[in-house]
């Protein structure tokens, strides 16, 4: 009988291929909260949930599967990632083939899932790290992995409306909720549990914290208090982000025991709901604005995937990110507003309506595939470089001159024997004018190279970057630190 069971196993391995270029045919059917609620009430019927799911699921799976080929080769080969396409196939082997024991194949999905967001946080590292970033590369990992983790929340969801409600070995997760789903959950609640989360980790870190002023304003009925049908925890974990980002601004930018408090509004109206965060942290720059919910822009130093001790996704800048998708959810949104030298305002936009709240599910077809195929192409705007220009490397490679340079130039110390390399930016170009103007032989420079930007013309130097080495001998087996420098040029 195993070996019966073995082959037919092995068999329906070999299939999964066909079975996810079947699936991936037919887009996903969102839910509204209203349904959701309709699959979890009292005369809710399992066979009818195992069935919506077991079709459902695959269809998911697949659309999914089929977009993350689309990915740059070389990422796919990453240890992480394929990590990430392994647990997938398996996961939809699983909804296909355990329908005697569905709601422990639905929980073995959503265990072995657990790590998703890390893991491939951990994949986009390790290409990071090898090949470097281009815009093209960016743009398509940007778009991929949004609708990447968006697929994984509507798949979690699903599956933990199912086995909270159908399984009886698995505790609601309150008594009035309806699987993961409050029909009447009190948002300032949910404002003040994030807070007093926040605030415990803002405490242990910092010793103090900042205070809450919390506003509720119901145009509905203003004698009562604001609730919504939502799911409890997917508000927690994006009040949870934005509070610790304005409790570490707050602190970080205030000294001494007077911090001004966060402030945060609830109003609802006739169709949204929103909640407004306000603090006092400084803000940011409005250039840096946009990197805020990139996947691939983090200043924390890189984390440990085996470091149990660090707080989850800490280093890999997806706070908000995740956070974001997780308002888009339910046809939301979640946006930032900043005043550099003041503080920053964070909304999250939710439908008000139940019937409003329809899941948001990213499709795989023909306008997906042209996402994947963009190219860079010329601007057609005369764009300034996106970083100011750090007159601190001037004026440290300027010390041997009696004046300080204030415009930028080009110049190699002494040396007799110095490598230059370019990358980045219009690089052929420019190494043939630097090379022009420079007396050299083969890759040895003369002992003083000194040029304005102005002789080499008027191409574009804003994306250059002249990296320089200085060896003590020809063969390049020893190399003088004190003389290595890179220079990035924003003009």
């Amino acid at each position: 009988m195993k070996f019966v069971r073995f082959i037919m196993k092995n068999a329906a391995l070999a299939s999964a291929p066909q079975h996810i270029e079947h699936f991936s045919k037919f887009s996903p059917s969102p839910l509204s909260m209203k349904q959701f609620l309709d699959f979890g009430s009292t005369n809710a019927c399992e066979k009818t949930s195992f069935v919506f799911l077991r079709q459902e699921l695959p269809v998911r799976l697949s659309n999914i599967m089929k977009e993350i080929n689309l990915l740059p080769k070389i990422l796919l080969t990453t240890p992480s990632v394929q990590m990430i396409c392994s647990s997938l196939f398996i996961a939809h082997f699983n909804t296909l083939e355990y329908a005697h024991r569905f709601v422990n194949a639905l929980v073995n999905i959503r265990n072995r899932h657990n790590d998703v967001v890390p893991t491939m946080a951990q994949g986009v590292i390790e290409y990071k790290e090898v090949f470097g970033q281009d815009p093209v590369t960016n743009q398509n990992i940007q778009y991929f992995l949004d609708r990447f983790y968006l697929s994984r929340i509507s798949i979690r969801m699903l599956i933990n409306q199912h086995t909270l409600v159908f399984d009886g070995a698995t505790n609601p997760v309150h008594p009035n909720t309806i699987g993961s789903i409050d029909p009447y959950c009190q948002v300032a609640e949910v404002v003040k549990d994030a807070y007093e989360s926040a605030k415990m980790l803002c405490d242990q870190y910092y010793l103090s914290s900042p205070d809450l002023v919390l506003q509720e304003l119901n145009t509905n009925n203003r004698n009562q208090p604001i609730n919504m049908v939502y799911v409890p925890s997917h508000l927690y974990h994006m009040l949870f982000e934005l509070f610790k980002n304005a409790m570490r601004a707050t602190i970080e930018n205030h000294e001494g025991c007077n911090l001004p408090p966060i402030q945060v509004m609830v109003a609802v109206g006739g169709e949204d709901l929103t909640i407004k965060m306000s603090d006092r942290g400084g803000g940011v720059p409005f250039r840096k604005m946009e990197n805020l919910f990139s996947y691939m822009y983090s200043t924390a130093p890189k984390p440990q995937m085996d470091d149990k001790q660090r707080a989850p996704l800490a280093g890999f800048g997806y706070g908000l990110p995740i956070s974001r998708l997780y308002a888009k959810y339910f046809q939301g949104d979640l946006q930032l507003y900043s005043m550099e030298g003041h503080g920053t305002d964070a909304v999250i936009h939710l439908k008000a309506l139940s019937t409003d709240s329809v899941e948001r599910l990213p499709v795989f077809n023909k306008t997906a595939r042209r996402n994947y195929e963009v190219t860079q192409g010329a601007d057609d705007w005369c764009v300034p470089s996106r970083e100011p220009l750090d007159l601190a490397v001037l004026f440290f490679l300027s010390e041997n001159f009696n004046s300080v340079i204030y415009v930028p130039f080009i110049y190699v110390v002494p040396s007799l024997h110095a490598f230059l390399s370019f990358v980045v930016g219009k690089i052929k170009y420019f190494e043939e004018c630097f090379k022009s103007f420079c007396p050299c032989s083969g890759n040895q420079w003369g002992p003083v190279l000194f040029y304005p930007i102005g002789r080499f013309g008027t191409i574009d130097l804003s994306q250059v970057v002249c990296h320089i080495e200085f060896y003590k001998d020809e063969n390049k087996t020893e190399r003088d630190k004190r003389a290595i420098f890179t220079m990035a040029y924003a003009v």
